[in-house]
């Protein structure tokens, strides 16, 4: 199965992103993740076994403190529309939980869409001044990637929780 760590955005940031996206244009090419998906994510393990990797993840992320994150302003990859994430301990979480492993930068964010060809700038320009409120990930989660005919669905397989202590 394929795996992930990641952060879940809490429901009031998930409502009113929702919303922000409701008022954009539904352009041809652009796939839209569904809400119930949207995850900052840590480390991509790819194909793994979810006890293994539950097993390497716990002592890499006990006692790591629980970051105070926000969504903020658009960015695109190749063929990826995101919101950037920003504040304090999100890349150490992402570092212990394997991000950069696989030889890459960690660059922390949440996806909106993904489009066959080019991200419409347009889609870019008028999440630019989107920001969330901030909260506190109180845990970081083990997921798995599963396929249906309805498309792509993200399972939590373990939860890790997070230190509440001030930094």
């Amino acid at each position: 199965m394929v795996l992930f760590s990641a952060v879940l955005p809490p429901a009031a940031v998930v409502e009113t992103l929702t919303a922000e996206v409701a008022g954009l244009p539904r352009l041809d090419g652009v796939r839209w993740s569904s809400p119930d998906n949207w995850h900052v994510t840590l480390g991509f393990y790819g194909e793994d076994d979810a006890g293994a990797r539950a097993d390497w993840l716990r002592p890499r992320l006990a006692g790591m403190p629980a970051p105070r994150i926000w969504l903020e302003g658009a960015g695109t990859f190749t063929r990826v529309l995101y919101l950037g994430v920003y504040g304090e301990g999100i890349t150490e979480l992402g570092l212990a939980a394997g991000a950069g492993d696989e030889g890459r930068a960690y660059l922390p964010h949440l996806t909106l869409a993904r489009t066959r060809e080019r991200v419409p700038v347009e889609l870019e320009r008028r999440l630019s001044g989107y920001r969330s409120e901030m909260w506190t990930a109180a845990e970081a989660v083990l997921m798995r990637s599963q396929r249906s005919a309805d498309g792509v669905r993200y399972v939590v397989v373990e939860r890790f929780p997070l230190s509440q202590q001030a930094r």
